[in-house]
């Protein structure tokens, strides 16, 4: 009998013994030839140097899997030249075997792999995919190995950090970027500039990281604690590492590259860094004593960082304690405090312009909001329906049909509560609005109710707070 088919060819960069992708379509090719089974070039899938571990990382599997799911269908069998090509994963493979074979009417079939259509096949079909998924385990804890190896040896296995970049696989020095390295280094053990002076230094010459980014506290923290600069190769196995850059399985070892900066000044820069730390930790303070109603709601005018509290009673630019705002917005607490609350209390005192949405009175309360409850969970919905089909997942026929059906319980979910809302008083939106401001001010201003209540009511209700020192200007916008 003749059938349509595609096929899937994968080819990843961890063994080089592999059959190439030619190799592996010009043998599929073949067995269709042979087993009375039409090709079409259209519906021909490769992913070439990609691993087969994870099935959402292939995008020209996803495409097949999207096609195969389409209305009419497209093609009858799934050819590949093995079935660890489909899939090295058992929980992978089960699911998209399932959903071909169930959803779709389409087989996989593996032409060097002759399994026949009975119960045994089960029970074959599983041992090599179980044997697929233990070889690529094994080939995962094999390179680690080879890895590891490489790293007692010095040899530099992670992308060029600032100051180098790889020439003929070892690390050559970036003039321009070294001085700026030995500066940093100089800078800082000199005690001439502080972390944060000197990344807001070095962003002021127009240097970014080799990522784009601008230097900040922690970039300069890299790089005074990163042994590269003075001739050593760092490696984790887990590839896990804290902000103290190191942990127990971290392998350091004497490289081939030249050193930018000398030894001794490096543990110079380790000692100072070391001994900052402890003085933070000696003066450090409880989270939750720092605790204030206001906390992420002021947000610098310049850059739009959030003011943070700092370890007295100020807040200031989180973009300027980084080295990456120009202004350091510093603001004492009680003074935006009390600036705030006047506000809030001339909102409701005086004449207001805020379009809010109604609040209806309590009859019906209930079931008004279970319709609102619907409806917010129809837009979660359409967000769903709207993923499934960009990833391949539903159709657009589906995607069509499922949008429609959210449309209609809309339609009607609206028209029952335009309904409800006849039958209600609605008050005037300045009085909701005055009376809502009222009570969050009685609430703020009231020593007997404690902080965290406090921070929750003033986040239900304000949205943000724009601060620029420069012209005294606070602007308070409401989440209505």
């Amino acid at each position: 009998m003749l059938q349509r088919g595609a096929c899937y060819v994968r080819v990843s960069t961890d063994n080089q013994t592999e059959f190439s992708p030619d190799a592996q379509l010009k043998a599929i090719r073949k067995y269709a030839e042979l087993n009375n089974i039409i090709l079409n070039d259209e519906y021909i899938f490769v992913d070439e140097g990609i691993s087969g571990r994870k099935a959402d990382k292939r995008p020209a599997f996803q495409q097949m899997i999207k096609i195969a799911k389409s209305k009419p269908k497209k093609f009858d069998v799934i050819l590949v030249h093995k079935f660890d090509r489909f899939a090295r994963s058992r929980e992978d493979s089960v699911v998209y075997k399932s959903l071909l074979k169930k959803e779709c009417g389409i087989k996989v079939i593996s032409i060097t792999e002759s399994i026949e259509d009975d119960k045994f096949s089960v029970i074959l079909e599983a041992m090599l995919e179980a044997m697929a998924e233990y070889y690529s385990l094994n080939l995962a804890d094999e390179v680690k190995k080879g890895m590891t190896e490489k790293a007692t040896r010095g040899q530099y296995q992670s992308s060029p950090p600032f100051g180098y970049k790889m020439q003929n696989k070892v690390l050559s020095i970036v003039e321009d970027e070294a001085n700026i390295v030995k500066f940093i280094f100089e800078k800082f053990t000199s005690k001439e500039m502080n972390i944060l002076q000197i990344a807001k230094y070095i962003n002021n010459l127009g240097y970014t990281t080799h990522r784009g980014n601008k230097f900040e506290n922690r970039t300069i923290e890299y790089i005074l604690t990163n042994p590269v600069y003075v001739g050593y190769a760092r490696w984790t196995p887990s590839g896990k590492i804290k902000r103290g850059q190191t942990n127990k399985e971290t392998i350091i070892e004497k490289s081939q590259h030249d050193p930018i900066i000398s030894e001794e000044l490096f543990q110079k820069a380790h000692g100072i860094i070391e001994k900052n730390k402890m003085i933070h930790k000696r003066y450090f303070k409880s989270t939750n004593s720092n605790l204030h109603w206001l906390n992420g709601l002021i947000k610098c005018k310049l850059c739009g960082h959030t003011l943070v509290r700092n370890q007295k009673d100020f807040y200031q630019c989180n973009g300027y304690t980084k080295g990456k705002c120009l202004k350091s917005q510093l603001v004492k607490i009680t003074n935006i405090e009390k600036a705030i609350l006047e506000q809030i209390k001339n909102d409701f005192s005086n004449n207001i312009n805020i379009n809010i949405k109604f609040n209806l009175d309590k009859t019906n309360d209930n079931e008004v909001s279970i319709i609102l409850s619907e409806l917010e969970k129809l837009k979660e919905k359409e967000i769903r329906i709207k993923d499934a089909y960009i990833n391949g997942i539903d159709s657009i026929e589906e995607y069509k049909e499922n949008k429609q059906n959210l449309e209609n319980q809309k339609k009607m979910l609206n028209k029952q509560l335009l309904k409800l809302q006849s039958k209600k008083d609605i008050k005037k939106k300045e009085t909701i609005i005055k009376e809502q401001l009222k009570t969050i001010y009685n609430i703020l201003t009231d020593d007997r109710i404690d902080m965290q209540r406090k921070y929750e009511v003033s986040h239900m209700i304000i949205d943000r707070i724009d601060f620029n020192r420069d012209d005294g200007i606070l602007e308070l916008t409401y989440k209505v």
